[in-house]
């Protein structure tokens, strides 16, 4: 039942799934067109006294991507009231900048104001008051600058994300009293990220390399719609297995995704696009993409930008205009302007995910935006870095996607050093034989081509769990790509990439494949892995073998044996 006043009443749609139009008691209200941008709709004015009718449309068109993307309200939906006089939806832009040992934190706020007001900005830690500052604001004011100061913080970090909170209070100026219209709370962080072209990612001083996994928005088996819990288990088997980074391929997370991330200490590169105006399926977003592309670049960054996690803008994957013509280029320099308007502080720099990196066209497009995600193309590094200190000498280098060696849970297809890829079955075999003619030879591939270029950032794999969608090479329901398959078990994979990206000294592992369950006399590929120096390796309490790995420079990371299967009789003594 609703009953009015002076509030403003607004419904928060955080993504509908897609070309959506609300309508409330039979009027149009507003539409919106993408599926994984946030959006809301003023509804003040159709509201009528006692109960309304609210009718949300979806059209819902297929194909419409080249995953499964679901369909309709998948995301949490908001009823929002709010005062005319107001801070604008998402109208806080936080900026913060070292300055030798002092922070400088700065505020600003989009307002709408009637009336003159008061605007109030706290930093708490620990529910202790760490600076504070405030400012009266005019009737009519759009926007208020505030800056605070703060002195050796604790850093935000990907092995102790350090979370402050940042308050703020909007007070209406009443004669000498002050009424309280808005409270909003955020987390925000003290971290200094540097990029260089030689050095590569240097986060507080301290160099690092991404060790990231691309992700999709849906949850396995459970679907589209969003589960933060379920996101959360998630994000915990993604961070035993040493990742430090999410790419979000290829369009915006969920809010609460972000959320975790700045809680779990992951740096997250946020993309926002598959396709600009040429489509790759039917009834995909570049049939929009000309009116729409401003909105949703608007609504991206601004919900995201004083995120702690965030790490890059991503405009866009594989974009086939970049390749093409001068078209991609003028498409690539107006996004990098929507980013600009909307972050002029740059919280984050802008890339692109690109499998044409030799053409031309497509250099032409990096140099736009300086941060060159690379697509399979780790075999350029070396000569694009060289070039590139000839005539790009500023351009920075990261794998936006890796691997893409293919697997099955529980599958394993001898032996080892044979190329399996076609199978009766429709199984990929997860000993680490299965590889596409696009992707990394093998994992361990994978890890040491990126380990070596010293200057790239580091990079992303694909991926890290499977999901529905591009079933390669078998036209089955999901994908094979993932280290973790659609219910959440672990690959054989999962163990290799753990090693070497994780500590002994902190949590020591080990992991031995296959199973031990064979044809009598049947050679057996037994591979081990471990984040330890050295691994032995047993059979029946005889020593079959000892391995040292050299988890710096080696390129033989595995330990492998050739072992003829002999079942065990337990009965002997």
């Amino acid at each position: 039942m609703y009953s009015k006043n002076e509030d403003e009443v607004l419904l928060c749609f955080d993504g509908v799934y897609m070309d959506s139009t609300l309508y409330v008691n039979n009027k149009f209200v507003g539409e919106w067109k993408y599926g994984y941008s946030s959006f809301e709709h003023d509804i003040t004015n159709v509201l009528v006294e006692g109960e309304n009718e609210i009718l949300i449309r979806v059209i819902h068109q297929s194909p419409n991507s080249r995953w499964y993307s679901g369909a309709g309200i998948y995301r949490n939906v908001w009823l929002k009231t709010r005062d005319k006089n107001h801070i604008e939806t998402n109208g806080i832009y936080v900026s913060i900048r070292k300055e030798n040992k002092l922070w400088n934190v700065e505020i600003s706020t989009e307002l709408k104001l009637y009336e003159n007001a008061k605007l109030y900005h706290s930093i708490i830690y620990n529910n202790e008051v760490i600076s504070t500052t405030s400012e009266e604001v005019k009737r009519g004011e759009k926007r208020n600058i505030q800056t605070m100061i703060v002195k050796e913080p604790l850093l935000w970090d990907i092995d102790n994300p350090n979370l402050y909170k940042l308050v703020t209070e909007l007070k209406l100026i009443d004669g000498y009293n002050l009424t309280n219209i808005k409270h909003i709370s955020k987390n925000i962080e003290f971290k200094e990220v540097i990029m260089d072209p030689d050095k590569g990612l240097i986060l507080n001083g301290r160099k690092i390399k991404l060790i990231g996994v691309c992700e999709h928005h849906d949850l396995w088996a459970l679907g589209s719609a969003f589960n933060k819990e379920a996101l959360r288990r998630r994000f915990k088997i993604l961070k035993d297995m040493g990742v430090n980074a999410i790419r979000t391929f290829h369009n915006m997370p969920d809010p609460q995704f972000m959320d975790l991330a700045d809680e779990m200490g992951f740096l997250i590169a946020s993309e926002a696009f598959d396709m600009w105006e040429r489509s790759k399926t039917t009834y995909d977003y570049a049939r929009f993409f000309k009116e729409w592309s401003h909105k949703d670049m608007m609504s991206w960054i601004t919900r995201n930008r004083n995120h702690p996690s965030l790490l890059m803008w991503s405009i866009g994957n594989e974009i086939y205009y970049t390749h093409a013509d001068v078209r991609g280029q003028e498409i690539t320099k107006m996004l990098m302007e929507y980013v600009k308007e909307f972050d002029p502080n740059e919280n984050a720099k802008v890339t692109i995910g690109s499998n044409f990196m030799p053409w031309e066209n497509a250099k032409k497009c990096v140099d736009t935006v300086k941060i060159a995600g690379y697509n399979y193309s780790e075999k350029y590094y070396e000569e694009h870095h060289e070039k590139h200190h000839e005539k790009h000498k500023d351009w920075i280098i990261y794998g936006s996607e890796a691997a893409s060696v293919v697997q099955s849970r529980g599958i394993y297809h001898f032996p080892f050093e044979k190329s399996i890829l076609a199978d009766d079955d429709e199984q990929c075999s997860v000993l680490g034989n299965s590889t596409t003619s696009w992707g990394a030879k093998s994992p361990e591939r994978c890890i040491t081509d990126d380990r070596y270029a010293e200057f790239s950032l580091g990079q992303f794999i694909w991926t890290g769990f499977d999901y529905i969608g591009e079933p390669t090479p078998y036209h089955t329901k999901n994908s094979y790509f993932g280290q973790i398959d659609t219910a959440t078990f672990k690959k054989d994979s999962y163990y290799i990439y753990q090693s070497e990206w994780t500590d002994y000294r902190k949590k020591p592992m080990i992991h031995i494949l296959p199973y031990w369950d064979f044809s009598e006399n049947q050679i057996v590929d037994v591979r081990v892995c471990s984040n330890a120096p050295k691994i032995e390796l047993k059979l029946n309490g005889k020593v079959i073998g000892k391995y040292n790995i050299d988890h710096k420079k080696g390129k033989d990371l595995v330990g492998w044996w050739k072992i003829p299967y002999k079942r065990r009789n337990y009965y002997e003594r």
